[in-house]
């Protein structure tokens, strides 16, 4: 007979889509202090504008900083979520923002490229595609 608290143990240790799926929700919410229960200590974020091209942000406390930043840049957008694909310690989700500007509404769509590490994010690199 299996032990199912190994099992538990386990599952709670890998990522899946429903919980990157949620991680997704707090973006959307803008709630910082939960989307930081879902990355390691020694999480990298790498967003999507910036000088690099992006800007790198490293360890919680400048994760924290670089999502706060990252929020603020879109905050007058509304926040669609795509679809979610988790692979063992890989996962993609796709995103748009949706902008009103001159009379018009446009949308900014973009994708996330996530590494996992014990069932948390550990590096979040952040593309979109922009009007030029």
């Amino acid at each position: 007979m299996e032990d199912t608290r190994a099992l538990e143990t386990s599952a709670g240790r890998q990522m899946s889509p429903q919980r990157l799926e949620e991680f997704g929700s707090a973006w959307s919410r803008k709630d910082v202090d939960a989307l930081m229960g879902y990355v390691t200590d020694d999480c990298v974020y790498q967003a999507s504008v910036g000088p690099e091209p992006g800007e790198t942000f490293r360890g919680r406390a400048e994760v924290r900083r670089g999502f706060e930043k990252m929020l603020g840049h879109d905050e007058t957008g509304e926040s669609r979520a795509g679809r979610v694909v988790v692979a063992g310690n890989f996962g993609i989700s796709e995103w748009s923002y949706v902008f009103e500007a001159d009379g018009r509404s446009y949308e900014v769509r973009g994708c996330d490229l996530f590494e996992f590490e014990n069932g948390k994010i550990k590096r979040k690199d952040a593309f979109r595609k922009t009007f030029g």
